[in-house]
């Protein structure tokens, strides 16, 4: 097996309701993770605010 040469560094808090706060080591700014539109829908939550859900993010890494 070759060398490490990245490992990620999170630390995840869970705010109000469906919405996540990731604090990712090297990066200032907070990532948020929670619900919208059809996921909000099908579990029935009405955030405070919405925010992509960890799905989206998901698929744009693959994707991208």
């Amino acid at each position: 097996m070759g060398d490490v040469v990245h490992q990620s560094r999170i630390m995840i808090t869970r705010q109000r309701g469906p919405t996540r706060k990731a604090m990712i080591e090297g990066f200032d700014q907070p990532v948020f993770y929670g619900v919208h539109g059809g996921i909000k829908k099908f579990y029935r939550v009405d955030p405070d605010e919405e925010h992509a859900a960890t799905l989206d993010h998901i698929v744009g890494a693959v994707g991208g």
